[in-house]
């Protein structure tokens, strides 16, 4: 017979009444953790099975931020959780690195696309000379740790802030290479002088270049991966200097803003990320920013990650296309004020 999940209601576990405003969660008498993220083998000591752990799981009354482990739904998303989650699956000489330390740190966006969603295998490193792990819940390697590139976070040991932002500067992609440094900048009280300041320590090692170039370039305005590519996007294509998160001001109140331009030139450009710009109303709100923006002179062009990242991307021939047109524009407007 099959196993029938556990919804929150009555003590026997009996189905409550729908809810048409939330979703049904586990009853206490799961005898699962309500509040902690778990495993299969805790789960198993209280006599839930592997097979109910995964019908929990596809009624949705289960999740697994990682691998072998489970968290009951309504528990929110938190650092701490994640923290928790990890603790779980890591052994105690490894260091959590890479986009994964970043995620720890507050820096969201470090993680790979999607992966909030369905978390890829951590990124576990050990010192030079401790050997790397080998299961299929981790990617690991040896690293040249120091001990003041790692500390704790929850408890957790990772590696810091501005280690973190060195190692993702330091990957093939220059798209994910910028990206990882802005976002990590972005955290408060980010050591830009420091992290500038040690990029020679990485020198000889692979992709150093992407860091040395990238490193200065980011500023930690970006707001998302999408908006660091095109900031890249305009010094590639060798435009004017870019300004990102450009401002519209209007008797002292921020009307609109773009992710990257150049107010001389009259040019504006913005990513759109499916996650904040597909619904009716972010169309509608991205509509009226952009009526606003080229009501103020400017020409404004909007691109895709198709455009940014896709295997037949031309953003930086879409740049150049683009701010020819402003500059066209401009002129034509200035003529027209004679």
């Amino acid at each position: 017979m099959a196993e029938t999940p556990m919804i929150c209601g009555p003590a026997n576990g009996a189905m409550s009444a729908p809810d048409t405003e939330a979703s049904p969660t586990l009853d206490a008498s799961s005898n699962l953790p309500m509040d902690v993220p778990f495993t299969a083998a805790v789960a198993r000591r209280e006599g839930v099975s592997r097979t109910r752990l995964a019908l929990l799981c596809r009624l949705g009354l289960l999740r697994q931020p990682i691998r072998r482990v489970y968290l009951a739904t309504q528990v929110p998303d938190s650092l701490l959780v994640r923290a928790q989650c990890m603790a779980l699956v890591m052994p105690d000489d490894c260091v959590i690195v890479d986009r994964h330390a970043g995620w720890l740190h507050g820096a969201e966006m470090t993680l790979a696309p999607g992966e909030h969603l369905n978390v890829l295998p951590l990124q576990l490193f050990r010192p030079s000379g401790h050997g790397r792990l080998r299961n299929d819940l981790t990617v690991s390697g040896e690293r040249n740790l120091v001990p003041s590139d790692v500390t704790e976070v929850f408890g957790l040991p990772v590696s810091t802030i501005v280690r973190t932002a060195w190692d993702l500067g330091r990957v093939r992609s220059r798209q994910r290479s910028i990206a990882g440094i802005d976002q990590m900048m972005r955290l408060e009280g980010f050591p830009r002088d420091e992290f500038l300041a040690g990029i020679e320590r990485f020198r000889g090692q692979r992709w150093v270049t992407n860091l040395r170039t990238f490193g200065p370039l980011a500023t930690g305005k970006a707001e998302s991966p999408g908006e660091s590519a095109l900031l890249l996007g305009w010094h590639d294509a060798g435009l004017p200097e870019p300004t990102p998160q450009v401002e519209f001001w209007e008797e002292g109140r921020l009307i609109a803003r773009c992710d990257v331009g150049n107010e001389e030139l009259g040019y504006m450009t913005e990513y759109l990320g499916f996650e904040w710009h597909s619904s009716d109303a972010q169309l509608s709100s991205d509509a009226s920013r952009r009526a606003y923006v080229e009501g103020r002179g400017n020409v404004v062009d909007e691109f895709t990650k198709d455009d940014v990242f896709g295997q037949r991307r031309n953003l930086e021939s879409l740049l150049v296309k683009g701010s020819r047109l402003a500059s066209i524009e401009r002129e034509r407007r200035r003529i027209l004020l004679l």
